[in-house]
């Protein structure tokens, strides 16, 4: 099976889950309370495997992402250097526009680089991620595209093909610009992205503090000092974007992804992300009732070398779902009849899953195995056999 195959089988899959979350029964859906109110202009919480939203507010409303834009920014760097583009310990020059002196900073996040001062690409993501260093995010676009302007337009076009369809970049950093925007969904999106690809990378989001040039900096992510669970992501400020914050937090194995936007604080911002947090995890779960590979039930073939196959699913059913005390209990409806050549991942039926009596997801019954077609004869046979089933059925 291809990729795009897979993600593709995949992509169908998450919607499929998701309207199930939407129409369970009430068995399922009766021990969920309405989700806490939160002081924000805008806010998402999100299962990271699934994708399934918990709670939104406002979701697409395109509002003005302060710092969180260096969440594209920190991406495109991990994507430079998983590509071989970059190296984490190329020395990085810095122009006179990167300078921490540079006006258009005054009174922003700095990491305080300078020109002349020998700095790495690894010392950058660290000022970028950890200080949040609008100079930092500079430097780093110059150096990668060879001018910001540059930078904003790879910015823009990775937007595009991450699906990003309320996001505009005008530059690097997330300083103010009227038509610079975001929304919580592409927000979730790209932090899902950044976890998902590049893990290595992802794992400066936890780091708590950074020093450069003897200043030492302490992430704003405050959650990361409280919250065991919580490794990342970002935090943003400006007088226009109000204050924000993407967070992940990962918990017996479930991981969300929650975005706000638009705060009256950074305390306010930490008790809502906190409290979207804590009521996802609390009364929801990740199930992977089904592994890809498991044989859930063997299918009669007809017209092949061998007379049964294996079927269940290539790659794992994944859901979320209401936390409840009943276990998910598969059912498999075949389509008749199954005729050689069978290849991998060939649907031919379906999986309908169940919990507590009612309907909590379904997924494309597969092949596992792939059967030949057998010879002349043999598919003679199962011919004649075939039409007299089907004459007397």
């Amino acid at each position: 099976m291809t990729g795009a195959r897979a993600n593709m089988k995949r992509s169908v899959w998450c919607l499929i889950t998701m309207l199930w979350l939407l129409l369970a029964g009430s068995a399922n859906s009766a021990l969920v309370p309405t989700p806490p109110a939160i002081n924000a202009d805008s806010y998402l919480l999100v299962d990271f495997d699934t994708g399934a939203v918990l709670v939104e507010h406002n979701p697409d409303l395109q509002l003005p992402p302060a710092s969180l834009t260096k969440l594209m920014t920190a991406y495109i760097l991990a994507q430079e250097v998983e590509l071989g583009r970059l190296g984490l310990n190329d020395v990085v020059p810095v122009s006179r526009n990167a300078w921490s002196q540079n006006p258009v900073f005054e009174g922003s996040s700095l990491m305080w680089i300078e020109p002349g001062k020998p700095v790495t690409v690894a010392e950058l993501e660290r000022g970028i991620v950890i200080s949040s260093g609008n100079d930092a995010t500079v430097a780093i676009a110059e150096h990668i595209a060879g001018s910001e302007a540059a930078f904003v337009d790879l910015m823009n076009r990775y937007a595009e093909e991450m699906g990003l369809t309320g996001t505009h970049f005008e530059n690097s950093h997330g300083l103010p610009h009227p038509e610079h925007l975001s929304t919580a969904r592409d927000l979730a999106l790209t932090a899902a992205a950044a976890i998902r690809n590049h893990p290595e990378r992802y794992a400066v989001y936890k780091e708590q503090s950074y020093t450069y040039n003897d200043i030492t900096q302490y992430n704003r992510n405050h959650l990361l000092r409280e919250d065991d669970s919580v490794d990342g992501l970002k935090t943003g400020y400006t007088s226009v974007a109000g204050y924000g914050l993407v967070a992940s937090a990962k918990r017996e194995g479930m991981r969300l992804i929650s975005v706000v936007m638009g705060s009256s604080s950074t305390s306010s911002r930490k008790s809502e992300t906190r409290s979207l947090l804590n009521y996802g995890f609390r009364f929801y779960e990740t199930a992977t009732p089904v592994r890809g590979g498991a044989e859930l039930a063997q299918g009669r073939v007809w017209k092949g070398r061998a007379s049964q196959v294996a079927l269940g699913v290539t790659t794992d059913i994944v859901l979320t779902l209401p936390r409840i005390a009943a276990e998910i209990k598969p059912t498999v409806e075949i389509d008749a009849p199954l005729i050689a050549p069978l290849r991998v991942g060939d649907v031919v039926g379906r999986v309908v899953l169940t919990r507590a009596g009612e309907p909590v997801g379904e997924a494309m019954l597969e092949v596992l195995e792939a059967v030949e077609s057998a010879g002349f004869f043999a598919r003679l046979w199962d011919t004649i056999v075939l039409w007299f089933q089907q004459l007397l059925g």
